[in-house]
């Protein structure tokens, strides 16, 4: 039983996402409430399935295989809601671009790499993006709610929220950077040998 739990995790932060959008759609309070709530339980479970999968040694290949995509659903909705209702606007969609770029490009670069059986790690830089841009995307749907729960005088969740995307935004180019100069330096070594 305890070999399935990460998977069950990630097949629940799959299943979370169209009633997360659901949610999203719903006014008031409880709408933002239930959008936010829904997020940050599948932004934790993100780390749960991972944790566990290790401290119970059932690293699975459905987990691997699911696990980016789960967590790229999420992020990639939650980027496209909040950027439709205009949360997120004019020059910030850019940061919101920039994740979602990384993310397919990351994504295309870890297929390849598989191909050779390299695999790429996660760095912690990349965890402190991960963890940068999760906040960011939680302030941000908290809506109003989140304004009377955070209001700093001249700050507001959402001004919070997108300081912190433009900072996950910044991490998100710098280890793109680092996962493509590897990438590009064993698609190099390989064509040497050709």
């Amino acid at each position: 039983m305890l070999k399935k739990i990460p998977n069950i995790l990630t097949i629940g932060r799959i299943i979370i996402v169209p009633f997360f959008v659901l949610a999203f759609y719903l006014p008031g309070f409880y709408g933002d409430l239930t959008a936010l709530i829904l997020f940050i339980v599948a932004s934790f479970t993100d780390f749960l399935d991972g944790m566990l999968a290790r401290i119970f040694g059932v690293e699975s290949k459905l987990g691997e295989l699911l696990d980016p995509i789960a967590d790229k659903i999420i992020v990639a909705t939650a980027l496209i809601l909040l950027v439709m209702d205009g949360t997120i606007r004019n020059y910030e969609v850019i940061a919101a671009i920039i994740i979602l770029t990384r993310e397919i490009l990351i994504s295309g670069l870890r297929e390849f790499l598989a191909k050779g059986k390299i695999k790429l790690p996660v760095s912690n830089l990349s965890k402190l993006k991960t963890l940068l841009q999760m906040v960011s995307i939680a302030l941000l749907l908290s809506g109003d709610t989140g304004n009377k729960i955070i209001n700093f005088q001249d700050y507001n969740a959402q001004t919070i929220g997108i300081v912190l995307l433009w900072l996950s935004a910044a991490l998100t180019l710098f280890t793109a950077y680092d996962y493509m100069r590897k990438g590009i330096d064993h698609a190099m070594s390989e064509d040497s040998k050709d």
